[in-house]
């Protein structure tokens, strides 16, 4: 265990260290904001208002709490898969400088040299992630502000499991790259692409109906969900207080993707929490037998 927190420490201290990579982590969230909001606002006011009857009046404030919850989520859901990609470079930048091969001829053992690099990384896009939650609350509480204390334990409860995820992935991934050039393009494809396939920039109940079959089986796709269900609660709940009938919320659910659906069976919020769940111990547990075989050859 004292060699496990050596290497936390060691890890988390290289980071932030190395101002490059930390600053270059943190603003990613700020600059996705500022861009979702440019470009997306319009895009998610647009599909909010399409699943409102014409007849039906809604209040401007709904409707601007309704898109900032969707930025915010969006946000959120990218951000904890591609900030932590960028904190887990230090295992690549370990592999290059001929540090990864003074460790790995110590007496460290293999899951504790694996899971330092884990745990390291979960820290520090944790540490970013929340600050970018904040900033996303500063950003909605001048849009439209339906968010709970309760609501906002869940959040942060949904970025805890999403930077499991997002970190499990990119140590995997991480572990088959060996230069900079690799990583780097690796980093630019993630974010480029996730955004897609999990239904930040765009709900997945717009894609075809194949595609969506398809989307169902990425545990990404729920975790965007989830955040999407605790970043929008309130605003659903006034909707109802406001008379809307519960056909056009549920309309409005499907049409953001607050409600997932596989193979036309709808997937409940619990269900959702167990797919994330067992997804992050099957992918730290193949992360850390990798490093095991590795280390062995």
């Amino acid at each position: 265990m004292k060699e496990l927190k050596a290497l936390i420490k060691r890890d988390t201290k290289l980071f932030f260290k190395d101002k490059g990579m930390f600053f270059t982590s943190l603003i990613t969230p700020v600059i996705l904001l500022v861009l979702y909001a440019t470009f997306l606002a319009n895009v998610y006011k647009d599909s909010f208002t399409g699943a409102i009857p014409e007849a039906f009046p809604v209040d401007e404030g709904l409707i601007d709490g309704c898109v900032g919850g969707q930025l915010f989520s969006s946000l959120l859901a990218v951000c904890c898969v591609t900030v932590a990609f960028c904190s887990n470079m230090l295992m690549v930048q370990d592999k290059v400088n001929g540090t990864r091969n003074d460790l790995t001829i110590t007496p460290v053992k293999s899951w504790a040299l694996a899971m330092g690099y884990y745990l390291s990384t979960l820290i520090t896009t944790l540490i970013i992630c929340y600050v970018a939650m904040g900033v996303c609350f500063i950003y909605i509480r001048f849009t439209g502000w339906y968010i709970t204390a309760s609501d906002v334990l869940m959040i942060m409860l949904d970025i805890f499991l999403l930077s499991l995820f997002g970190t499990a992935l990119s140590s995997i991934i991480n572990l088959f790259l060996s230069t900079q050039g690799q990583i780097s393009a690796v980093g630019t494809v993630v974010s480029a692409g996730y955004g897609f396939i999990c239904g930040a920039y765009m709900p997945i109940s717009q894609f075809s109906e194949g595609l969506q079959k398809v989307l169902s089986f990425l545990p990404g796709t729920y975790g965007t969900s989830l955040l999407r269900n605790h970043a929008l609660r309130g605003v659903f709940e006034e909707m109802g207080d406001a008379g809307f009938p519960d056909e056009v919320v549920e309309a409005i659910k499907d049409s953001i993707d607050c409600n997932l659906y596989f193979f036309d069976d709808k997937v409940e919020v619990g269900v959702m929490y167990a797919i994330l769940c067992v997804t992050v111990v099957a992918l730290i547990g193949v992360y850390v037998l990798i490093n095991g075989l590795k280390k062995g050859r």
